[in-house]
């Protein structure tokens, strides 16, 4: 093994302080959440926040959560095969905070939390009536990975709130104001936005730089 610089800490995944897991989540940073909304096989509607989401491809259209650990969520897409996953703004931290909470199967966090619910247009959960942005999704597979199962899902129907929406048709970062988390108990928000152009390879045999192209 080579030595390690002085200014660094080393860890291997097994003696990392406090455990492996506050350090990704404290590092991967910022996370988008998937505010998930699904119906148990019951009819007993759910939402929950899963901070480990991502696109997962394009075509066809694919967004991915994960859950860690077997929870309402999970055995919901696994009996229904649908789910939402909704986009939660800055406005509705304390709702989505409180979604968090591990209530009972039998209770709704819609009605928990007292959020609003929304018919969604092609699946059965109702989406979050105040989220900005929401994906309606049919589960195309899933991946478990130890205790946690990361599901995938293809969207099906898209649909965002008027006022988010920009110019040329698509959401606006600002307006949407999206929630990110962070470690521990921490949460963020966007902060300063800014656009960068990717650099073709003609451009760059020009001399332009990612440095030469930020005003």
């Amino acid at each position: 093994m080579t030595p390690a610089p002085p200014d660094r800490v080393e860890h291997s995944p097994d003696d990392a302080p406090g455990g492996i897991y506050p350090w990704l989540t404290a590092s991967i940073i910022p996370r988008a959440i998937a505010w998930v909304s699904s119906v148990s096989a019951d009819g007993v509607d759910n939402v929950a926040p899963h901070s480990f989401t991502t696109v997962a491809g394009v075509d066809p259209p694919t967004l991915c959560f994960v859950s860690v650990g077997h929870k309402d969520t999970l055995a919901n897409v696994r009996a229904t095969g649908e789910f939402v996953l909704n986009i939660g703004s800055a406005a509705l931290l304390e709702a989505m905070n409180d979604s968090a909470t591990n209530f009972p199967g039998h209770l709704s966090e819609f009605d928990q939390a007292q959020l609003e619910r929304e018919p969604s247009r092609v699946v059965a959960p109702p989406r979050v009536g105040g989220a900005p942005v929401v994906f309606e999704c049919r589960v195309s597979g899933e991946h478990e990975i130890g205790k946690c199962v990361m599901v995938f899902g293809e969207v099906v129907h898209l649909a965002a709130h008027a006022g988010v929406v920009a110019d040329d048709g698509m959401p606006d970062a600002a307006r949407v104001d999206p929630l990110a988390r962070l470690g521990r108990s921490e949460w963020s928000r966007l902060g300063d936005v800014f656009s960068l152009d990717r650099i073709r390879y003609d451009d760059w045999t020009a001399g332009h730089r990612s440095s030469t192209l930020r005003t």
